[in-house]
């Protein structure tokens, strides 16, 4: 399968993210339940709940932006929980937007190399829409993540790694021990995923040719015609070609139609009408990291780009590695104690070094798909509580964590974020920075920083903008 040569693809057709934030002006309100944390990486300035009570929602609600982010990461769960939670998560959005006399559409955002409960998420999503008297006309695919080089051509899902485009099925993350999957093009995907209730003839694919030589009306007539849950593919492999359907999205919802998107994080920002944008400026982020002691760094992901990440950290920034071993944390009789030796460990080396807390890096998988899941939640849930008895007996100067599990359960288990707001990103396009509204984690910078995202020294490159900006010359005041 070759790659697509962008020379052969059809021109880009240009749409401004004003052009979006114009349509946005009484368009519903995108609620994004999003499968892990690291969904809030293409965007600024919207606020992420990791609770989901009705006061919750309102209250995000109420902030005015054009959607929110809830946590529900439904990823680490085995799918019987994922569906309860998402469940609960959509009655609590559309019970929300009732008491506050708006109107929503909801986002599924998981992950851009095609890992996640599919079709089960757009499936509860649209049991509970209609119980509520608003039955869905389709659903909306398009995994595709501009800048992380996931991109959709011919309704082939491709993955950029070490300079070249695989297809997905052929990647590293179609071998997920959880889950796995063969096929790249994404109408075969939807049928293998959903054990053949879709078939391959029942998705409709949203070509670059119809995108980029088509308008408006005609991707919103083709939107419109969506009936009974049915699946569209979309193409992409540029922010104008989303932004194209996203305004055919929000015509079409102005005409009736009722649509769920199942999505990577690049539609979530055109879906929101906001543009590809610079990272965190370094004085903004001066401002934000807490002077004094050094940052902690927590790995749970075992892709092989976060192990060669780790590595290229080594080689550039010394630090004090502390390792929990995964086969220690399986056995019950010496978990506590690995995990306690780890704290003391980490703290005494906090106020002289960065701290890298990570997992042992050979992978420990279970028998099947359900015992792989809980050995990953396990081993999470280890380092979250590692994470926060760190951080109660020394507060580091920032936080990172990688991988989306691990990011889920260390802001919400270990550092209490019950809602945060999205800063912006520290790689263009990558690395989520949080800053929680609330709680005990309240100044803290959280990064969040997916385990398969960025090249291998990009976790390198985050710490180079943080651990200076930590140092108490980073701290001067204009007025100094």
């Amino acid at each position: 399968m070759a790659d697509p040569a962008p020379g052969s693809l059809p021109e880009v057709r240009a749409v401004r993210a004003g052009q979006v934030r114009h349509a946005l002006a009484g368009a519903r309100r995108v609620a994004v339940l999003d499968d892990d944390p690291t969904g809030t990486q293409t965007v600024r300035g919207l606020p992420v709940l990791t609770r989901w009570g009705v006061a919750d929602i309102r209250w995000a609600l109420r902030q005015r932006t054009a959607g929110f982010f809830v946590l529900t990461n439904t990823r680490s769960l085995s799918p019987g929980a994922a569906a309860a939670r998402d469940r609960e998560v959509a009655g609590a959005c559309l019970a929300a937007a009732r008491e506050e006399g708006v109107e929503i559409a909801f986002a599924s955002r998981s992950d851009s190399t095609l890992r996640g409960h599919f079709p089960l998420e757009t499936d509860v999503i649209s049991e509970v829409s209609a119980a509520h008297g608003e039955p869905v006309d389709g659903i909306v695919l398009a995994p595709a993540f501009i800048d992380a080089g996931r991109l959709t051509v011919g309704g082939v899902h491709w993955v950029r790694g070490r300079g070249t485009l695989t297809p997905a099925g052929e990647s590293e993350f179609a071998r997920d021990a959880t889950f796995g999957y063969r096929s790249s093009r994404l109408a075969e995907w939807v049928e293998e995923k959903s054990a053949g209730r879709i078939g391959r003839d029942q998705v409709t694919e949203l070509t670059l040719d119809a995108i980029r030589r088509g308008t408006t009306e005609t991707l919103r007539a083709r939107l419109a015609s969506l009936r009974g849950g049915a699946v569209l593919a979309v193409d992409a492999a540029d922010d104008n070609d989303l932004r194209a359907v996203v305004l055919a999205v929000l015509a079409a919802e102005r005409t009736g139609s009722r649509l769920v998107y199942r999505v990577g994080p690049s539609f979530v920002r055109s879906r929101v009408g906001q543009e590809a944008m610079p990272p965190v400026g370094d004085a903004e982020l001066a401002s934000l990291v807490e002077a004094g002691a050094h940052g902690l760094v927590v790995v749970g992901s075992h892709v092989a780009l976060t192990s060669r990440q780790l590595r290229r950290l080594a080689q550039r920034r010394a630090f004090a590695g502390v390792e929990l071993d995964v086969g220690t944390l399986m056995d019950e009789a010496r978990a506590e104690d690995h995990v306690r030796d780890a704290v003391a460990a980490a703290t005494a080396a906090l106020p002289g070094a960065l701290v890298v807390l990570s997992t042992s890096r050979t992978l420990v998988t279970g028998t099947d798909e359900a015992a792989s899941l809980e050995i990953a939640r396990r081993v999470s849930a280890a380092l979250s509580r590692a994470v926060g008895a760190i951080v109660a007996s020394r507060r580091p100067a920032y936080v990172v964590a990688k991988g989306g599990i691990t990011s889920a359960d260390v802001a919400t288990r270990a550092l209490g974020i019950d809602r945060a707001w999205v800063r912006g990103s520290l790689l263009p396009g990558i690395v989520s920075l949080w800053e929680a509204a609330d709680g005990p984690a309240a100044g803290l910078p959280y990064v969040v920083f997916a385990g398969n995202v960025g090249d291998d020294g990009s976790l390198a490159d985050v710490i180079d903008r943080l651990e200076p900006a930590r140092a108490p010359g980073a701290h001067v005041t204009s007025g100094a």
